[in-house]
């Protein structure tokens, strides 16, 4: 074998050498300090609302979920215990979605929860109902595990992994 080719081959092989230590220096790195969670406010644009645009007729029969909010009703989200305790999301009428991925209202940094592992939303009733959207870890309520869509007693813990959320006035 003539130099030229021991060299390029020795070469190749510390290339290959140094990318093998990067990544896993930062695989430790991410296993160490997770990923970032960041906070997002509650408020969401019209665009955003997947329902479909109303003409005046229907706008008048069919009241929007704030105005029509029963006296006791849950005000907003707050999670109790886990890595996000304390963050509280505000209860307007839309969907809150829980999960691991970054588009979710609520950005949950836990092993055990999927990208899109639940939903929040309010019925026609103006009470809330939680979704489990076919997650392997399960969502629960009250020790539940959850296989339909329920409803949310006011106070009642939802767990999400190691997680828990409470509907509160």
């Amino acid at each position: 074998m003539s130099e030229l080719t021991l060299t390029v081959m020795r070469l190749g092989f510390l290339a290959v050498l140094w990318l093998f230590v990067i990544v896993a220096v930062q695989v430790i790195r991410s296993d160490l300090f997770g990923t970032r969670v960041t906070q997002r406010g509650s408020r969401r644009t019209a665009s955003a609302d997947p329902r479909p645009q109303q003409t005046g007729r229907q706008q008048q029969a069919a009241a929007p979920p704030q105005q029509r909010q029963r006296r006791g009703a849950p005000t907003k989200l707050v999670v109790s215990e886990g890595t996000l305790t304390g963050t509280t999301v505000a209860l307007q009428g839309q969907t809150v979605t829980l999960g691991r991925a970054h588009d979710s209202t609520i950005v949950l940094d836990d092993d055990y929860a999927s990208s899109r592992h639940a939903r929040i939303y309010p019925d026609r009733d103006g009470q809330w109902i939680v979704e489990d959207l076919g997650s392997t870890n399960g969502t629960y309520l009250d020790r539940t595990r959850l296989t339909t869509p329920t409803p949310i007693p006011l106070g009642a813990p939802i767990r999400i992994g190691k997680t828990v959320i409470e509907l509160r006035k």
